[in-house]
């Protein structure tokens, strides 16, 4: 297999585990997807800077639903050496605690560039772009 094939499949690994940990709630395994000095835009009133700032208010923001659901597109990447520019599409389906009625579908897109740390892709810097949000 190429290098090239390698680290698409990589990055492309890398948003499905960000998927899978947000849906079973791994917070452990979410936290180590991230570059410590993450940058996240698109998520709160502020840009957060750094995984110390940013892991909370994620698991306080997700703490709030019952269940998830994260269904990714393909990731498009363009990939220059040790980065990694992406685009993958979301559809997040979220259940709220002791309300299995009410639903929220979120619709929006993650610009994610990840950076390879000793072999391994982080992302280190994580933008979410809302298309679109439906309560029934």
């Amino acid at each position: 297999m190429s290098k090239e094939l390698e680290d698409r499949l990589a990055v492309q690994d890398v948003m499905l585990h960000y998927a899978s940990t947000v849906d079973e709630k791994n917070y452990a395994g979410y936290k180590a997807l991230f570059a410590e000095d993450v940058v996240v835009v698109g998520m709160g009133g502020e840009d957060m800077h750094g995984i110390e700032e940013y892991y909370p208010w994620w698991k306080e923001a997700l703490d709030k639903y019952a269940n998830t659901q994260h269904m990714l597109s393909p990731t498009f990447a363009i990939i220059e050496e040790d980065m990694a520019y992406t685009r993958t599409d979301v559809q997040a389906l979220h259940f709220f605690p002791g309300d299995s009625e009410t639903t929220m579908i979120f619709w929006g897109t993650y610009k994610t560039d990840m950076r390879r740390i000793d072999g391994v892709w982080k992302i280190s810097r994580h933008e979410l772009i809302a298309r679109g949000l439906k309560q029934s």
